[in-house]
């Protein structure tokens, strides 16, 4: 019994230390790739305390890896934005407009019981009264209700959002109301998907940074645009 508690205590601080290096994360936003890690080190902990046989090296060094993997896989998704979509996957519209997008929750095997639980806690009883709501990576539903002031605030339709750029003449960009704000820029690398969204490309985009005196894209850690047209960028320290 002595060397049992000893091992879960030894495990307990080990765990708790790993987890602590592979970053700080709510259990409720970690992503399939994190779950899947966490579960693995817990698996091997319990197999090692309860077998009193084995070293407690065969319990750190395939945990050691574990953590290894997950601090590179970690690096590699803040680097490459395609990578992250990868291994995290992308948001999915459920609904739009107070439209179910049917197919979309088909392939995301979610059904209405899920939906109208999420919803609930929202404080949202009727699909119809919800402009968006976005299943995240996470799975998370983020909701975002349908209301007269938001209409005629913002000029929302279902289909495209048109709003004008202070002091400037040219035409404002129609952006589709999906998922915004867009990204157009994340750590240096301008996001051409965004671009095409919005009717745009890069040309306009540097000329905007060139009014905020940024010359060139490598200059931009994050830069997006919202449904009004605001323009947000956040430059390299």
């Amino acid at each position: 019994m002595t060397t049992i508690l000893l091992r879960t205590l030894l495990m307990y601080v080990l765990v708790f230390a790993l987890l602590r290096l592979m970053g700080k994360r709510e259990i409720g936003k970690l992503s399939v790739f994190d779950l899947v890690i966490s579960i693995m080190i817990a698996e091997i902990a319990v197999i090692i305390i309860e077998d009193t046989d084995k070293p407690i090296l065969y319990a750190i060094a395939p945990i050691a890896l574990l953590v290894v993997i997950q601090i590179v896989f970690a690096f590699l998704t803040i680097r490459s934005r395609k990578f992250r979509l990868w291994i995290d996957g992308t948001p999915s519209v459920l609904i739009r407009g107070g439209k179910l997008n049917r197919s979309e929750m088909r392939k995301q095997r979610y059904n209405l019981d899920d939906l109208m639980a999420q919803l609930r806690e929202h404080e949202m009883i009727n699909v119809e009264d919800v402009e968006l709501a976005v299943l995240e990576a996470n799975g998370k539903l983020s909701v975002v209700p349908k209301t007269d002031r938001n209409s005629k605030e913002t000029g929302i339709t279902q289909r495209n959002v048109s709003a004008p750029s202070p002091g400037k003449s040219e035409t404002p960009p129609k952006i589709r109301y999906e998922l915004l704000p867009l990204p157009l820029i994340l750590d240096g690398q301008v996001q051409d998907d965004s671009l095409e969204k919005i009717g745009k490309n890069r040309f306009w985009l540097k000329t905007r940074l060139r009014e905020q005196g940024i010359e060139q894209f490598r200059q931009v850690f994050f830069c997006s645009i919202d449904h009004k047209g605001r323009f947000y960028v956040d430059r390299k320290k």
